[in-house]
């Protein structure tokens, strides 16, 4: 379990400098753009490890979950990074991270997971969270609209589903349902970048953030499956939901993001969830 929370952790930051990449990108180039390269290049790191690793084939079992995760990715980067770019990192990166640690949270005592009275107290104080960083309770510097925060929720909820969905895979699938992930996330994010048309914006001076945001979230996806494959969906989806620390930290010492007394609450009640949810383990 000890090896799961660590891996966890390391996912989180990977996931953390992913979203900072991809969304410091999508300010000036559209995020469907932004996406579809990121995963493009995330789909041949996956694929050319599966080479050198030479697992044997997945069953279609974990083929299927690890597709159903890819789409729901898709969607939520491009939702994410939509959002990061109309909204402050401080207020987008924290909502979504906390929605997607509380919908594996319910999954999994759904399906029989009985974490400690701590873990449980840890879900509460990640509740109130919510509220404080996304501006319900307090007052906020910068303002961020509704319709962004419900970009960050809804970017929450598949994040969320691509925890349940890689936890549902075998221990011994190794790569491959990253590799059906991508293969599933690359056309539905191409189609939604041919029908919406979008410009291509100043790509080549972003093209070495978008880059290293593909690199970075396949990374990232990489620890957490190992990870979820080592304890409770419950604990490790929610460790790996503490990727806004990094993202945030980088907002405000590179882009002097500013933050209230009640979002940094938030923020520190978000801190304390997630802890009380790891020690629970």
């Amino acid at each position: 379990m000890l090896v799961g929370i660590l891996l966890a952790a390391l996912s989180a930051v990977a996931y953390g400098l992913a979203d900072y990449s991809g969304g410091r990108a999508s300010r000036s180039v559209a995020s469907t753009v932004v996406t579809l390269i990121g995963q493009a290049i995330s789909l041949v790191l996956v694929a050319i490890g599966v080479l050198l690793i030479g697992t044997p084939m997945a069953s279609a079992h974990d083929m299927l979950w690890g597709a159903a995760g890819g789409v729901a990715g898709g969607f939520a980067l491009i939702a994410f990074y939509r959002a990061l770019s109309f909204g402050t990192m401080t207020v987008v990166a924290p909502t979504t991270a906390i929605v997607s640690a509380v919908l594996p949270v319910i999954v999994g005592l759904l399906l029989g997971e009985r974490p400690s009275v701590t873990a449980l107290v840890g879900i509460l104080a990640a509740c109130l969270a919510v509220a404080l960083v996304s501006g319900a309770i307090g007052t906020r510097h910068q303002h961020t609209q509704a319709s962004t925060v419900a970009l960050a929720v809804l970017a929450g909820v598949g994040f969320g589903f691509i925890f349940i969905a890689f936890a549902r895979t075998a221990d011994d699938s190794g790569l491959w349902p990253l590799v059906s992930a991508r293969l599933a996330s690359v056309p539905v994010v191409a189609m939604v970048v041919l029908v919406t048309r979008p410009g291509r914006g100043a790509l080549g001076a972003v093209i070495w953030l978008v880059v290293a945001s593909g690199v970075l979230d396949m990374g990232a996806n990489l620890l957490y499956l190992e990870a979820s494959h080592r304890g409770l969906l419950s604990i490790v989806a929610v460790i790996s939901a503490m990727y806004p620390v990094s993202t945030v930290c980088l907002a405000f010492a590179l882009d002097h993001e500013r933050v209230s007394r009640s979002q940094a609450a938030g923020l520190a009640c978000a801190a304390t969830a997630l802890a009380l949810v790891s020690l629970g383990s």
